[in-house]
């Protein structure tokens, strides 16, 4: 397996990690009503909440991305390296959210937009 479908594992995960820190310590967390939950939550863990939220928005442009690259026979060590940069700008975009860094955050949304599409470009 190549190390972006590795890094593509790990975008999935990313957005759990996220929530797991709204989660973690906070003592009105109902499992039967987790959504309700999560809309009166504030603070960081609000802007968790949120950071998992846009990850899965983001995963499946991600996930394709990588896999049309390699299915059209893209160089195989560009998409790794345009993967891992992806998952390094996740990272410090939940790193952003949660310090509530906003106009960070924004900048470091458009670049791991922006990789997606440069992996759709080098595969054309």
């Amino acid at each position: 397996m190549t190390i972006a479908y590795w890094c593509v594992l790990i975008a999935a995960i990313i957005p759990y990690l996220m929530v797991g820190v709204a989660k973690i310590g906070h003592r009105g967390y109902n499992n039967r009503a987790p959504r309700a939950w999560a809309e009166k939550l504030e603070g960081y863990r609000q802007r968790a909440s949120w950071a998992q939220q846009n990850g899965f928005e983001i995963f499946p442009f991600f996930a394709a991305a990588v896999i049309i690259a390699s299915l059209a026979g893209a160089d195989q060590a560009r998409i790794d390296a345009l993967a891992i940069t992806f998952v390094a700008t996740r990272l410090a975009y939940g790193v952003c959210y949660l310090a509530d860094l906003h106009l960070w955050r924004s900048l470091v949304w458009v670049a791991s937009f922006g990789i997606c599409v440069a992996l759709f470009v080098i595969a054309a």
